[in-house]
């Protein structure tokens, strides 16, 4: 994959002070200071990613059983991810979220019961990129009804990140060298540094509007659902944002 580097220097004020003399002088002080910015971002294939699948159940009688429907539902989609991701790899799914509780609606500023609603998530955590797609179709399948959100990251940020800052400190350096000897004098030392890194994370919304369309016209989830080929989920790039902001000593 064709990786983008792309540099940016930024050079603020060179300020060259004159040696105190006699006794009292305070040199460390008075001596310059050369103020140096560089900036740098760099495009990477993420390695992970990470979604919410959810799993709403609702009866009009009984909370018992819109939660026996909804732990009916839940356990078929647990077991299959559970399944089909590999632990040896960093992959988990934990639970989150749930909850039971009626429904209101209200009418004429009057409120009626509606319902008895019953809500789990399943979060899933997989370095399989190329799984996502299969893992998501499946679980709606299986009678999930939500994907809550769907986000692509990196497992090793923070190695990253170092990495384009250490790069990043070696040019502002050099630049200052550079700088400070064409102003006639030369850099003795580091008063000040200033780093930043960020990523700018992807976040998906996994649609599958046709899919529950032919639930709604009586599709059956045996035939046309699994008939079904898995939406086409592309991962993209991840941009890492490094910046150094040194200040240094100049005699």
């Amino acid at each position: 994959m064709k990786k983008i580097l792309i540099t940016t220097l930024l050079l603020s004020s060179i300020i060259v002070l004159p040696a105190g003399a006699g006794d009292g002088c305070n040199c460390q002080s008075q001596r310059g200071t050369l103020s140096v910015s560089y900036s740098t971002e760099k495009e990477v294939s993420p390695d992970t990613a990470e979604f919410s699948i959810a799993i709403k159940t609702s009866d009009k009688k009984s909370m018992q059983d819109a939660s026996d429907k909804n732990k009916e539902i839940s356990t078929k989609v647990y077991n299959y991810l559970k399944s089909n991701i590999n632990n040896a790899n960093g992959d988990y799914i934990k639970t989150s979220n749930y909850s039971a509780a009626p429904v209101y609606i209200y009418n004429n500023g009057k409120r009626n019961f509606d319902k008895y609603e019953v809500s789990n998530n399943i979060i899933v955590h997989t370095k399989s990129l190329d799984n996502v797609s299969s893992l998501i179709d499946k679980s709606i399948q299986l009678g999930a009804t939500d994907v809550n959100s769907l986000n692509f990251t990196l497992s090793n940020k923070d190695a990253k990140c170092l990495d384009l800052l250490s790069q990043s400190a070696k040019q502002v350096r050099s630049r200052a060298n550079t700088v400070a000897e064409s102003a006639g004098t030369v850099v003795t030392g580091v008063k000040e540094l200033r780093t930043s890194c960020s990523l700018n994370q992807r976040a998906t919304r996994y649609g599958y509007t046709n899919m529950k369309l032919m639930r709604a016209v009586g599709a059956s989830a045996d035939s046309t659902m699994e008939e079904a080929a898995p939406a086409n989920i592309e991962a993209g790039n991840i941009t890492i944002y490094a910046n150094v902001d040194a200040t240094y000593y100049v005699k």
